[in-house]
């Protein structure tokens, strides 16, 4: 592609401008593709993509749901499975790893509060914050799709501000309040409950780092918080890791079966402490969500 691929914001181009039309964004590299929603490079990332109705893409608050690409025949049939291994899916998980902001852009087929009557319009910067596999059904048959969460990044203050999610050691309500950027705030005492647990310990290597201070390790989710996942707070839900297995269970290179043996990129089996229940529904729903099941 003689176009280079950039990446954030492109001079002259502000959030809500109008294009009449996809070939409009081409010559200034805004959205180099004219027959795909996504324009990535799969070693570098992507750029930009668009929302046009073609797929049960969602926004709320901040938050978009994008479906990746790939499984459709020439008429734009979903026949098969969407892979990872894909070159747009690749370089949005690659945006993903990199931290880098991806321009989104919101046609007037796709059914939103930011969808324009006509053309498309420029949504502002979104992190690519997680993915995940998921299936959905087209008529009679049903096929796993890649899915991503964009978080709003922008410089639009008017916007809904998205919201934070405040926890507690027990399961219950989740509170809302105001903030400008999208994030977990982990409860310290129920983090601090599985990690004495373990003595700091990894429940997959077994490995506590040793800090100045003390040891360190990281509470985390098995079921994702936040939409669109809405899992709980709880020791249930929540493992004892260093943060290399942390990212790496996060990102799906490995998983957990209910007989706790390790799947995918790690052997063995999760080191589990008898006061220690974990809800086997959660175990479930990360193998489907990284294409384990």
């Amino acid at each position: 592609m003689a176009r280079p691929i950039i990446f954030g914001e492109i001079s002259g181009i502000e959030e809500g401008h109008l294009f009449d039309g996809r070939k409009e964004m081409m010559p200034s590299s805004f959205h180099r593709v004219w027959g795909r929603g996504i324009d990535s490079d799969k070693e570098k990332g992507a750029a930009a993509v668009v929302l046009s109705g073609g797929y049960k893409d969602k926004d709320n608050d901040d938050i978009i749901i994008y479906t990746g690409a790939g499984g459709r025949d020439k008429n734009g049939k979903q026949i098969e499975d969407q892979k990872w291994s894909h070159n747009d899916n690749t370089g949005l998980i690659t945006s993903c790893d990199r931290g880098m902001p991806v321009r989104v852009i919101i046609g007037h087929k796709h059914k939103s509060l930011l969808a324009p009557k006509s053309g498309y319009v420029y949504a502002g910067l979104y992190y690519v914050d997680s993915s995940w596999d998921e299936i959905e059904s087209f008529g009679d048959k049903q096929f796993r799709m890649c899915k991503f969460k964009l978080v709003y990044a922008g410089k639009n203050t008017n916007r809904p501000t998205p919201e934070e999610i405040e926890l507690d050691h027990s399961v219950r309500d989740k509170k809302r309040r105001q903030g400008t950027v999208m994030r977990i705030v982990r409860d310290t005492q129920i983090a601090l409950m599985v990690k004495e647990l373990y003595d700091f310990k990894c429940q997959v290597c077994g490995i506590a780092i040793k800090t100045k201070s003390g040891f360190y390790a990281e509470g985390a989710h098995i079921k994702p918080l936040g939409k669109p996942h809405n899992g709980d707070d709880s020791l249930k839900n929540l493992l004892c890791l260093c943060p290399n297995h942390h990212v790496m269970f996060d990102k799906g290179t490995f998983s957990i079966s209910d007989n706790l043996s390790l799947i995918g990129n790690e052997k063995g089996r999760l080191k589990l402490d008898e006061k220690h229940q974990i809800d086997k529904s959660n175990l479930k729903y990360h193998r489907t969500s990284h294409g384990y099941e």
